[in-house]
């Protein structure tokens, strides 16, 4: 079963009033429902959630208790919440819960706030009492819930450039944990994979009654810049005058790795590759694959009165050869 957030769901804070959530709530209900939305099961079924929400929060005695259970486990929004794992703390007793499914709303709302679901009184005071009522429910009479449980796994996407994974690097990050916002230091290891993941042990959703945190999962993306990654080739652009392609030369490059010297062929077009062998990125073995290196002809933005003289002459020539 999956826990619901209810002010999430309706796009408001947990400080919102009581008329802020109900505007919040025509709002939502007016774009999703049915009628403006016919045959349209993904609005369907959204209209139900803030159906549901609303069902929630629009009360306020149930939004109290809807905010203990909340403050109680720092759940989250799609948490696997699975009642049977918390048992209570005297021996090994487990209990069962039954729902109606009432106007199709989620087992969540079913369990907490339906017909035959728990009583949060009964869940947050059992210390008054010697179990909960007619519920279905047994619980031990100091009460609550006592087992710690490890919170959840986040996962991410963190962004970086060909050369941070060629050569591997540290880069800084700034995230939400459980104990509010803080930045971290992430080593990428050289020669990651693009999709390759990042673990970043107890900076994952907050453990449940003193239970660990989980873990933040960065997930490696690579972004473009002036370099780019096919495969395991790398494709770095260089711009040349074009004399240099007309006539060949030796340009220096800055590739990921170091600066190199390529020879640039006799009449090169724009566009051309050099392939320099074993200089790519690393692929899953160890091995490398190619750098690439094209070419692109740069026209000068101005040119000197000599040089516009010397592109007239070449000018005539050609079309000396047309004729």
């Amino acid at each position: 079963m999956k826990y619901r957030d209810y002010y999430e769901i309706l796009g408001v804070s947990k400080e919102a009033t009581q008329d802020q959530i109900k505007k919040a709530y025509r709002k939502l209900a007016k774009k999703y429902h049915p009628d403006a939305n016919p045959g349209d099961k993904k609005a369907e079924e959204k209209f139900k959630e803030i159906n549901e929400a609303y069902e929630v929060l629009g009360n306020e005695e149930k939004r109290k208790k809807y905010d203990q259970l909340g403050s109680a486990f720092n759940f989250t929004d799609g948490f696997d919440f699975d009642p049977s794992n918390f048992g209570f703390n005297r021996g090994n007793v487990r209990y069962e819960y039954r729902t109606t499914g009432s106007r199709g709303f989620s087992d969540f709302f079913d369990m907490f706030f339906g017909d035959g679901g728990i009583d949060l009184d009964d869940l947050f005071f059992s210390g008054r009492r010697n179990g909960f009522s007619n519920k279905g429910f047994t619980a031990n009479p100091f009460g609550g819930f006592q087992q710690s449980l490890r919170g959840e796994d986040k996962e991410a996407e963190i962004k970086i450039s060909v050369t941070d994974g060629l050569l591997g690097t540290e880069k800084h990050i700034s995230i939400e944990t459980p104990n509010g916002r803080k930045t971290l230091s992430v080593k990428i290891p050289k020669g990651i994979q693009p999709g390759g993941k990042i673990r970043l042990a107890g900076q994952g959703g907050k453990g449940i009654n003193g239970g660990p945190n989980g873990d933040l999962i960065l997930v490696v993306r690579f972004k473009e810049d002036e370099y780019e990654l096919k495969g395991y080739d790398i494709i770095q652009k260089i711009e040349v005058k074009p004399w240099v392609a007309a006539l060949g030369g030796e340009v220096t490059v800055r590739t990921p790795e170091s600066k190199i010297i390529v020879n640039i062929p006799k009449g090169i077009r724009s566009g051309g590759n050099i392939r320099i062998p074993g200089k790519g990125y690393y692929n899953s073995i160890g091995g490398r694959g190619d750098l690439y290196i094209q070419v692109n002809i740069n026209n000068p933005e101005f040119l000197s009165p000599k040089q516009l003289e010397l592109f007239r002459q070449l000018k005539e020539l050609d079309e000396r050869s047309i004729r």
